[in-house]
């Protein structure tokens, strides 16, 4: 297999935008969308006029070939050139992460497998901490508000490296965990540019793909690298933003939860989300709302995280 991008540049000076489908090989909605703008750029119904914008349809082959979510392991963790490829994905690795860099944009497609509605999960404050140092924090939010959805989600590396320092207390392999992370958006940061991952909808739902076309458009405007007008942000009274605050464990396989959670289901103080295998009920520690559930999740692994309102996003 090798790797496809495509490259569509301005005769003026511009941002440097990359958009980026099929991360995770099920999730097609962006490999449609793209596919769509392309064939409007090349029939010439849309034209970059300033700046460039680097389109990657399938961005991991190897799972979109297979139809699931990795090749042979997830490519937006531990994302990072390797010397020494162990697997399919350090080779993509070795390809993306120098065409990302660059660029000063990303917009990362993708879809995941419980109904809900869209969102797009955003980046850090400014900071220039040792974790995730930031310095776009008004562009990346400005963007975010842009792509036509309602929900917003901050905070995936702080809560994330917060639950890997409590699993490793002391441990010598702590960056190494720390490292495994970084994805797409993470890398993109780490190089100097601002990044968004939209999630456009179920996987099957027909549409996902009309929610990355339209992200797609409204970048390409925002960014100005087309010729139409700026998309008016989401209006303040219409967004949900919500900032990761806590990650929780599987302490045993055997630990359960108590229903059938989805992302974005509400949670009240004290209500019971799971039991641990000899009984132990697990409470919710406050009102918020539950993330990225796992069901099937492995014994001392992310079992599900919580997320509080962040109204000031």
């Amino acid at each position: 297999m090798h790797f496809i991008s495509h490259q569509y540049s301005g005769q003026s000076s511009g941002t440097r935008l990359i958009i980026t489908g099929a991360v995770h090989g099920n999730e097609t909605c962006g490999t449609k969308a793209i596919l769509r703008v392309m064939q409007e750029l090349d029939n010439g119904a849309l034209l970059i006029r300033r700046g460039a914008v680097t389109f990657v349809p399938v961005t991991n082959p190897l799972a979109y070939a297979k139809s699931e979510r990795a090749g042979e392991r997830n490519l937006n963790r531990n994302l990072f050139p390797n010397s020494n490829p162990q697997d399919f994905e350090d080779r993509v690795a070795n390809w993306l992460c120098p065409l990302l860099a660059q660029h000063e944009v990303l917009l990362d497609l993708h879809s995941f497998n419980a109904a809900s509605e869209p969102f797009v999960m955003v980046g850090p404050r400014n900071n220039d901490g040792p974790l995730e140092p930031f310095k776009h924090e008004e562009q990346e939010r400005a963007l975010a508000r842009r792509l036509g959805v309602r929900r917003f989600v901050d905070g995936w590396l702080r809560t994330y490296g917060a639950g890997v320092q409590r699993r490793m207390n002391g441990s010598s392999e702590l960056q190494t965990v720390l490292r495994y992370g970084m994805g797409t958006t993470e890398y993109m940061r780490s190089v100097g540019g601002y990044a968004l991952t939209l999630e456009c909808g179920q996987h099957n739902d027909p549409q996902a793909p009309e929610v990355a076309y339209r992200a797609i458009l409204n970048t390409l405007a925002f960014l100005g690298l087309i010729d139409a007008p700026s998309p008016e942000p989401t209006a303040p009274e219409h967004m949900e933003a919500l900032s990761m605050v806590a990650v929780y464990d599987k302490q045993d396989a055997g630990d359960t939860f108590s229903r059938s959670w989805s992302s974005f289901d509400p949670v009240q103080q004290g209500e019971e989300i799971g039991r641990r295998v000899d009984g132990t009920p697990v409470l919710a520690e406050f009102d918020g709302r539950i993330l990225f559930p796992d069901s099937e999740a492995g014994a001392n692994s992310e079992w599900y995280y919580l997320t509080r309102a962040y109204p000031s996003f």
